[in-house]
């Protein structure tokens, strides 16, 4: 087989079939129901494969964490390449994990914006707000592809660094795939994300698996966070967090000093604007394997209940080392964020000399997560703007510890002037003592990219790592 969508093998069941015949979309197969009327389309939104990600590469990539024997001994081939930063992860047989699912939801999305708009039974208004949908969900993929695939977005290198295939058409027998360019990539995105926002119905959130415009408008700022233009992500993020207030549904922060949230289903999660699930055994009190680092452990303050929450189980070595395992549900939430939001926001308006308008949103989500006395952004920390950033940039990790956030924060950090444009991260293995008896450094943006998986590049020959 050449083909990527081929390579996924999709079955969509009640609204499509991609059939691997020549002409799979001029035939409707006995007993299958092909989308016809606007509310087939509807309903292809609300697909299973579209929510549950299933990829996990990212939860073991970020440099908050570390492994330890003897399970260390016994992990698997992938989690230790991944855990070195090495990416030759990958069989020419094996389906990736990192693109199986997502390819598929780029054949849904692309089969919407292809054809709802000449859907029936549908008014025009309803059509356009669908299509916006699946753009913004193809932008999401595409942030998430671009992200395991191509080199952390640096303009001067971007047009001419490889990412990943650009597939903007439902057509299963399409071949000559070839890798776009990161910079194509991120122009895709964009537009696809300019284009929907002005036609998203929905302004606030109305299902956690569906697309608002404070959803779109949110990812936007993520985007442009992402390429450095911190000037054009504040007003997207300031309108995007208004927006919430439009909510049918309540998505705001949980208040950990009066609530104990345990763990809600994505679709129940009120911090969730946009859900999407990604598999994370990391995450388990039952796992041996990962726990944050003795410096990650060190930036929780006393009465931060994130730590006493989530990461009550702990290990200590005969040396005396203590080391602390999350503890949750197997599951880690990336779509989009309310904490994300507010984060992004400080940061930008840190990087624009308004630390006090950051230090005002980063205490509006501290004082959900600890005493409001002990929420207090240090003085320290407010002295400078570098310092500020840094301040952040810990809050980030004291928030999403161990859900593979901090390896996308580490990827734009390493491009970043403010940072140093500096790359120098390490991983360490400790032994049953307690020991370090590895350490892995990751040291260039060649270690920031993976391989195009072996399997996709024998069915395409135009494709290269």
């Amino acid at each position: 087989m050449r083909r990527i969508y081929k390579y996924t093998t999709i079955i969509l069941i009640l609204a499509v079939t991609a059939s691997c015949k020549k002409s799979f979309l001029e035939i409707k197969p006995k007993g299958i129901v092909i989308a016809t009327k606007t509310s087939d389309y509807d309903l292809l939104l609300n697909n299973l494969d579209l929510i549950n990600i299933g990829t996990n590469a990212q939860h073991i990539l970020g440099d908050e964490v570390v492994m330890k024997d003897p399970a260390w001994s016994g992990a698997s081939f992938r989690e230790k390449q991944l855990f070195r930063w090495d990416y030759d992860i990958y069989t020419p047989e094996v389906d990736a994990t990192e693109t199986l699912i997502p390819v598929k939801g780029l054949y849904i999305y692309n089969k919407i914006i292809e054809e709802v708009m000449t859907s029936t039974e549908g008014s025009e208004t309803v059509k356009r707000s669908l299509q916006a949908e699946a753009l913004t969900g193809r932008a999401w993929t595409y942030l998430l592809l671009i992200n395991y695939y191509g080199k952390p977005y640096n303009p001067a290198t971007a047009a001419t660094d490889p990412g990943f295939p650009l597939i903007t058409k439902a057509d299963v027998n399409a071949g000559d795939y070839r890798r776009a360019s990161v910079q194509a990539i991120y122009d895709q995105i964009v537009s696809d994300l300019t284009t929907a926002i002005p036609n998203l119905i929905n302004t606030g959130v109305q299902h956690r698996i569906r697309v608002s415009k404070a959803t779109a408008q949110g990812l936007l700022a993520k985007v442009y966070i992402f390429m450095g233009k911190y000037a054009e992500a504040l007003p997207l993020l300031n309108e995007s967090i208004s927006n919430l207030g439009q909510s049918t549904l309540s998505t705001t922060f949980y208040n950990f000093n009066t609530t104990n949230p345990g763990y809600p289903t994505t679709v129940n999660d009120i911090e969730n604007v946009y859900s999407k699930n990604m598999t994370n055994g990391y995450i388990t009190a039952s796992q041996t394997l990962v726990y944050i680092t003795p410096e990650t452990a060190a930036l929780y303050g006393p009465t931060d209940l994130r730590f006493t929450r989530y990461f009550a189980n702990s290990f200590t070595f005969p040396n005396g080392l203590k080391l602390y395992r999350r503890g949750s549900t197997s599951v880690s939430f990336w779509g989009l964020r309310v904490p994300e939001l507010y984060l992004f926001r400080a940061e930008v308006k840190a990087r624009d000399e308004d630390l006090a308008g950051a230090v005002s949103d980063l205490e509006y989500l501290r004082k959900n997560r600890m005493p409001a006395a002990d929420a207090v952004v240090p003085a320290a920390a407010q002295a400078s703007k570098m310092a500020l950033l840094q301040f952040i940039m810990e809050e980030r990790i004291r928030e999403f510890a161990v859900t593979g956030y901090r390896w996308f924060d580490m990827r734009r950090l390493s491009v970043d002037p403010l940072f140093g444009n500096t790359i120098n991260f390490k991983h360490n293995v400790y032994d049953a003592t307690g020991d370090i008896k590895e350490t892995f450094t990751l040291t260039n943006t060649d270690q920031m990219a993976f391989p195009i998986p072996p399997k996709i590049v024998g069915e395409n020959p135009n494709i290269n790592n």
